[in-house]
């Protein structure tokens, strides 16, 4: 009993840590998982070229799959990813996609897509990798476009077509950013602001968005936001921190591609806008 299957990452547009609603945008870079399902119980994990990153993600993500559906085995689980862990760009979201529709598809199995997302988000708190849930993250990974969710309540709220531009350029500084060491409090005072963000995201202005949850997310979080307005001076359409850092965003047309790369002054990674799939969601 074997199954695979692969999730894309995605970027933010408004981080819901502080207000609970979020909204972002899938990025065709890809995260693979193999489940193969054998006699016993548990769970195995082989995380591909991180050996010292934790598994209890991908670990609770096939069991809960198994409970799921009451089946007795034990699941043997390799994943790898183009996604760098740690710095922004939703990589726990999208192996926990990954881990649960590989599952799926090793027991022959199916579920609805909101009910994956919900077992992601549930699931990802549990594991310590995320504050809300990542309902949002979850939801961009795995349906594409940009999606507009309420973490708290488990809510697509919204689902569309990105139309901002086509590609992405991702700036990735080597350090990482773990959620277990957050300054909630500080985050929590940009609430009003962030709320603001949302509502921009809801109205369609996302480059309005993606700035001023930068903003709030760069004051509190003490994180550089020279890489962000380097972007937009060099025609970023829209431009900002993603997720806690310390990863930056830019969105481009292929004119301003090698520009903006440029601009950001780190090292980066170029991908389309993920779109996903005609009537998925």
């Amino acid at each position: 009993m074997k199954g695979r299957a692969e999730a894309r990452g995605a970027v933010t547009i408004v981080n819901a840590i502080a207000a609970g609603k979020g909204c972002a945008v899938g990025v065709d870079l890809r995260t693979w998982a193999e489940v193969e399902l054998v006699p016993g119980e548990g769970a195995e994990v082989r995380l591909e070229g991180l050996p010292d990153e934790p598994t209890t993600l991908a670990e609770l993500c096939a069991l809960e799959v198994l409970e799921r559906f009451s089946v007795r085995r034990r699941a043997i689980v390799r994943t790898g990813s183009q996604l760098p862990v740690s710095r922004g760009l939703k990589s726990s979201s999208a192996a926990a996609n990954a881990v649960i529709m590989a599952t799926l598809r090793a027991l022959g199995e199916s579920m609805p897509a909101l009910d994956v997302l919900r077992m992601n988000a549930d699931v990802s708190v549990r594991a310590g990798v995320s504050v809300t849930g990542a309902m949002d993250d979850a939801a961009a990974s795995l349906l594409g476009g940009v999606v507009l969710t309420d973490n708290h309540a488990r809510a697509l709220l919204r689902r569309e077509r990105f139309g901002l531009a086509p590609r992405a350029v991702i700036g990735v500084p080597e350090r990482m950013v773990r959620k277990a060491g957050l300054p909630r409090e500080r985050i929590a005072l940009h609430r009003p602001l962030v709320e603001e963000a949302f509502r921009m995201a809801w109205n369609g202005e996302y480059a309005k968005a993606m700035y001023l949850n930068s903003l709030c997310y760069g004051a509190a979080l003490g994180l550089d936001l020279e890489p962000p307005l380097r972007a937009l001076a060099a025609g970023a359409l829209g431009a900002g921190i993603s997720g806690t850092g310390p990863a930056v965003a830019a969105f481009v047309d292929l004119g301003t591609e090698r520009k903006v790369a440029e601009a950001l002054g780190m090292p980066t990674l170029a991908a389309d806008v993920y779109q996903g799939v005609e009537g998925s969601g």
